[in-house]
């Protein structure tokens, strides 16, 4: 896992497009757990696009700070259909 917010940013935005699963500590044990793809990187956030589910939001964005402490993980798919773990335990 990265060590440094500037590392993580960078990770990203070498996977700018690709399918993700977003998991996420929304506090009070309540866990989300979401797929979609990472839409956009800023300086200081970035924001997930959700895949289409009825009563929810559509995008979200979270800081590169939760991946540091570990209150969000991304799973990344590659080609081929495998999943890369980044984040989290």
């Amino acid at each position: 896992m990265a060590k440094q917010l500037s590392e993580i940013k960078t990770v990203l935005d070498n996977q700018l497009g690709r399918r993700l699963t977003l998991k996420a500590n929304s506090g009070r044990r309540k866990t989300i757990e979401r797929s979609g793809f990472l839409a956009e990187t800023y300086p200081s956030v970035f924001v997930v696009q959700l895949d289409q589910q009825e009563d929810t939001f559509q995008r979200v964005s979270y800081s590169y700070a939760d991946i540091l402490t570990e209150t969000v993980e991304l799973t990344f798919l590659d080609e081929h259909g495998s999943d890369i773990a980044w984040g989290g335990q």
